[in-house]
């Protein structure tokens, strides 16, 4: 069973949240951010991504540019030594504590090393889960300027377009992570999807750059939003935060046998999902934690290259035993 990522938990729990408290007390910088008493995170003795990331990026239908171009300085960014900080790469330092059996971290280098276009939809516009990995096939088997097939340091990204539906999709989840198949692709590498959610569900997979609309009350800035996308399309922004979230979750638990808690290793609670919804410090409940404002009152806690700033929620820091980002006040 594919390991997603359910961000309908943290919308309840803000629905839960506004019928119990008030707009005082949301605005409150109170820390909620997790206790280490709440949490079994354990390591079952796989692999983690310790070798120098080669990732290939699968565009799956009709793209915007623009949105392309924000993404891919996403991903520039991780192993940039240039960006003030906080930056991507800082944000990537607490993921980088993971460790294998033979002690070794995850990868500090996160290279694009291979894009390919899917603009003609090849498995339609009404995909499975189980559709990522066919894409995956067409993508190293094409004709026409294939991807290499790479099971040594291979990542696969599937990122599909905003006209298309993938199954459990704006109800279940954002994006998820797994392995293929040997049988369906060849061999296994691990690979992560994530869709546009800027037409489809904003104010699902887009939070907090788009509110819920089901939620029974306003957001607390009024408008549709609770913060505005600093890259200027809460789809492309809420993207940027949903690839973090299962780049650190693949890279810690790339064959569902390393980082998580639980029982289950079919329905597994990873090092994101534990942090599911906080930005910064004092976040929890409903309220996202202090995060910086540009001077158009866009909010972002890390920066990235060509002057970009992004958005991205924190990961549990097994450190420090609670959710950490390089924005924090503490």
């Amino acid at each position: 069973m594919q390991k997603f990522t359910c961000y309908v938990v943290l919308l309840l729990f803000l629905l839960c949240f506004f019928q119990a408290f008030s707009w005082s007390q949301f605005n409150q910088g109170e820390n909620y951010e997790g206790s280490s008493d709440l949490i079994n995170l354990e390591y079952h003795m796989g692999p983690v991504l310790a070798s120098a990331i080669n990732l290939y990026i699968i565009w799956y239908g009709q793209w915007n540019p623009t949105h392309q171009a924000t993404i891919r300085d996403f991903l520039d960014s991780f192993s940039s030594s240039s960006v003030p900080y906080p930056s991507v790469a800082d944000w990537w330092d607490t993921v980088r504590l993971y460790t294998d059996q033979t002690g070794s971290n995850i990868t500090a280098t996160i290279s694009i090393s291979g894009e390919f276009y899917d603009s003609g939809y090849s498995h339609g516009v009404y995909l499975s889960r189980l559709s990522m990995q066919s894409i995956i096939k067409a993508a190293v088997t094409s004709h026409s300027r294939p991807l290499p097939l790479n099971p040594h340091n291979g990542l696969y990204l599937v990122l599909t377009s905003q006209d298309v539906q993938v199954e459990d999709f704006c109800r279940a989840v954002c994006g998820f992570h797994y392995f293929t198949f040997p049988i369906l692709v060849g061999v296994t590498v691990p690979y992560a999807w994530v869709g546009y959610s800027g037409t489809q569900c904003p104010g699902m997979c887009a939070y907090p750059f788009a509110w819920p609309k089901y939620s029974g009350k306003p957001p607390p800035t009024g408008g549709n939003d609770i913060t505005h996308a600093p890259n200027g399309d809460a789809g492309v922004d809420g993207m940027i935060s949903v690839i973090a979230h299962e780049l650190a979750e693949v890279s810690s638990n790339p064959l569902i046998n390393a980082w998580y808690a639980g029982e289950d290793p079919t329905a597994p609670t990873e090092i994101a999902d534990l942090c599911l919804g906080l930005y910064g410090s004092g976040g929890g409940g409903g309220y996202m934690g202090k995060v910086y404002k540009d001077a158009w009152g866009n909010g972002y806690n890390v920066h990235g290259v060509k002057g970009r700033r992004f958005l991205v929620q924190w990961v549990w820091n097994p450190v420090k035993r609670r959710c950490f980002g390089p924005n924090a006040m503490d």
